[in-house]
C-alpha cells in the first residue's frame, strides 16, 4: 500500500476549524427562519428509526416545534419496529415510512442505517435534508436550529456536521466525555492518516448533520452505520473541505451500545476506509478484504469465539437512478 503526503497541514486543519465552527449559542432563530422565508428554501428532517419507541416521540416533538419556520416536513424511516416507534412518530406529527418498502422493487430489503437514509432521500422533497437519530433523550430543536444554520448563511458551505459531548455513565460514575469510543479508537486514526483535511472534524461519526439535497443526490451511501463516514470522505472528495462545516449542539444523551457492537461497528467503519482507499488507488482492493468479524466472550469461565458477517455493501448517487423524484412527498 502506497499513501500519498499529506495535503494540509496542522495549520491549515486549524485555520479550518476556526473558518468553519460554529455554536448553536450564536444562531438566531427568528432571522434563520427570516432567511429561509426570503430564499425559498425548504426542509426536510429525517429520522431513521427501528425500535426507538421510548425516544421518537420525543425527537419527533422537538423538531415538530419548528414546523412551518424552519421545518417543513419530518420523515420517520423506520425500520420494521416490532415495538410502537411507527404508531408514536405518526402520532407526535411525523409522516412515516417503512423503509422496506421503498424503492424495493430495484433494490431489494434496506441493508442497515445508511440505506434508509439513501431511500428517504426519494420520499422526501427539501432542498436541505438534516437527519437526527431517533434515540436522543435530550432532544431539542436547537439540533435542528444549529444544524441547519451555516446552510443557510454560507452559501459555500454543502455539509454540515453536529457534534456534542456524549456522557457514559459505567458502573455508577459519569464520564462527560466518555461516548465516541469508535470515533476516538477507529475513525479519527483512520482520518488523521488518510484524509488529513479532515482531522479538524470533531465527530466525524455524529448522527446528526445536514447537507444540499444536490449534494445528497450525487454521493454514494454506504448501507450500514459506515455511511457517516462515507459522506464525510465523499464530500471532500466532491467538493473540498471548505464545502463541510460543523456546529457545537453541547450535549447528546443516548443508550450506549455493548463492547461486541462497537466492535463490529468498527470493522465496517474500517472497510469503508478501505473502500474509499481502493477507490483513490491507495490501498488494496476490496475484494481482496475479509468481511468476517471474530469476537470473543467469556461463558461459564471458558472464552468462546464468536463471528458473523459485517460486509458493507454501496447504494449508487441518486441522480443517476431514472427518475429519482419520482416518490418525493409522497407514500411509495
Amino acid at each position: 500500500m502506497t499513501t500519498q503526503p499529506s495535503r494540509l497541514g496542522a495549520l491549515d486543519v486549524t485555520a479550518w476549524f476556526h473558518r468553519r465552527t460554529w455554536s448553536v449559542d450564536d444562531v438566531d432563530a427568528d432571522a434563520l427562519a427570516a432567511r429561509k422565508a426570503a430564499e425559498g428554501t425548504t426542509v426536510s428532517v429525517v429520522l431513521p428509526a427501528q425500535d426507538e419507541a421510548a425516544t421518537v416521540a420525543d425527537v419527533v416533538r422537538a423538531c415538530a416545534e419548528l414546523a412551518g419556520e424552519l421545518i417543513d416536513e419530518i420523515v420517520v424511516l423506520d425500520g420494521g419496529s416490532s415495538d410502537d416507534t411507527a404508531r408514536l412518530a405518526a402520532e407526535a406529527g411525523a409522516r412515516v415510512h417503512q423503509d422496506g418498502a421503498i424503492l424495493a422493487q430495484e433494490h431489494g430489503a434496506p441493508a442497515g442505517k445508511g440505506d434508509a437514509l439513501w431511500r428517504s432521500l426519494t420520499v422526501t422533497s427539501g432542498d436541505l435534508v438534516c437527519f437526527v437519530d431517533a434515540d436522543i433523550r435530550n432532544p431539542s430543536p436547537q439540533f435542528v436550529i444549529g444544524l441547519l444554520a451555516p446552510l443557510l448563511l454560507e452559501p459555500e458551505v454543502q455539509l454540515v456536521k453536529g457534534f456534542y459531548d456524549r456522557p457514559l455513565a459505567p458502573a455508577g460514575r459519569t464520564e462527560p466525555c466518555g461516548g465516541g469510543r469508535v470515533t476516538e479508537l477507529c475513525a479519527r486514526p483512520l482520518i488523521n492518516l488518510f484524509w488529513p483535511e479532515l482531522a479538524g472534524v470533531v465527530q466525524p461519526l455524529s448522527g446528526e448533520y445536514a447537507g444540499r439535497r444536490r449534494l445528497l443526490e450525487a454521493l454514494p451511501f454506504v448501507t450500514g452505520y459506515g455511511v457517516e463516514l462515507g459522506l464525510l470522505i465523499d464530500t471532500l472528495q466532491h467538493a473540498g473541505a471548505e464545502a463541510i462545516a460543523q456546529v457545537d449542539l453541547h450535549e447528546r444523551t443516548h443508550a450506549h451500545k455493548p463492547l461486541d457492537e462497537l466492535g463490529a461497528m468498527a470493522f465496517a467503519i474500517t472497510q469503508v476506509a478501505a473502500r474509499r482507499l481502493a477507490e483513490e488507488g491507495r490501498a488494496t482492493a476490496l475484494a481482496e478484504l475479509s468481511h468476517r468479524w471474530v469476537w470473543f466472550s467469556r461463558t461459564e469461565g471458558t472464552v468462546v469465539a464468536q463471528s458473523r458477517d459485517v460486509a458493507i455493501d454501496q447504494r449508487p448517487p441518486l441522480h443517476t437512478l431514472r427518475e429519482p423524484n419520482r416518490a418525493r412527498g409522497a407514500p411509495p
